[in-house]
């Protein structure tokens, strides 16, 4: 069997890929052909991807033959193909991590390119972020893969929260991924500051879609790197969630009402 597909890259250049299975044998092996229908620059090897069972985690290798070392050369060099690939294996894990996570979504009467910026832009992110009843007191942003949001919110009576997003990936007016933790002034890792068993890391998949002059929003979230306790945690948390969620977008509207 085959599978044909077309990768868009960013200056407008379209891929042909076509790949052609040899060997499947579920759950643990498949071994493909991969090749494009372009006579000029078509990318020609064998690949072959295995499975491993390792007490409930999977550990997945995938092994490329090409026809000779310069053709490997001119992949690595020419398509960046080394970076590529962990990047793919990269967003494999964040899929398989969203599969069972928690949704939630909203449609807000704005445009999108509106709605984009109140996510991308520390003025706007400073004015809305975070629960109802904590107010931002200090913001930084690096909006790049790898880059950090870094925030401390001030409750009413003084008390101070500090959270941080470091940037997986940033899809431009259509998707936003971070991990999500509960921070220190000084950028590192904390525990949440009412419930140690809540996941130290939490993935967050923002997607962003418009019709007719309003933007939808939606948001999963999941654990990454949990313990068994802590995915119980984050699954019996699912209606304060709802709540929290609800909340912080209950005051995007509100902004996103006073900056049209």
């Amino acid at each position: 069997g085959q599978w044909r597909f077309v990768m868009h890259g960013p200056d407008g250049t379209d891929y042909e890929n076509i790949i052609t299975f040899l060997e499947v044998v579920a759950p643990s092996r498949l071994v493909y052909k991969h090749g494009g229908d372009k006579e000029t620059g078509a990318v020609q090897f064998d690949v072959v991807v295995t499975f491993e069972d390792e007490g409930g985690k999977t550990r997945l290798s995938m092994r490329m033959r090409f026809p000779s070392n310069d053709a490997r050369d001119f992949v690595i060099g020419k398509y960046g193909a080394f970076e590529g690939l962990k990047e793919t294996m990269g967003r494999l894990r964040d899929h398989v991590a969203l599969q069972d996570a928690f949704v939630i979504t909203r449609t807000f009467d704005a445009p999108l390119d509106l709605v984009w910026k109140a996510h991308t832009e520390v003025g706007h992110l400073e004015k809305w972020w975070g629960p109802k009843g904590l107010a931002m007191a200090k913001a930084t942003l690096d909006l790049r893969a790898g880059g950090t949001f870094h925030y401390g919110m001030r409750a009413p009576g003084g008390e101070e929260m500090w959270g941080r997003f470091v940037y997986r990936e940033i899809l431009p007016r259509r998707r936003i991924v971070w991990v999500n933790s509960f921070s220190d002034p000084q950028g590192g890792l904390a525990r949440h500051p009412a419930s140690l068993d809540w996941p130290l890391e939490m993935l967050i998949m923002v997607t962003f879609a418009e019709t007719a002059g309003r933007t939808t929003l939606t948001i999963r979230s999941a654990p990454i790197n949990a313990s068994e306790a802590e995915r119980r945690v984050f699954k019996d948390g699912y209606k304060s969630m709802e709540g929290g969620f609800g909340g912080t977008l209950d005051k995007l509207d509100l902004h996103l009402g006073s900056a049209r």
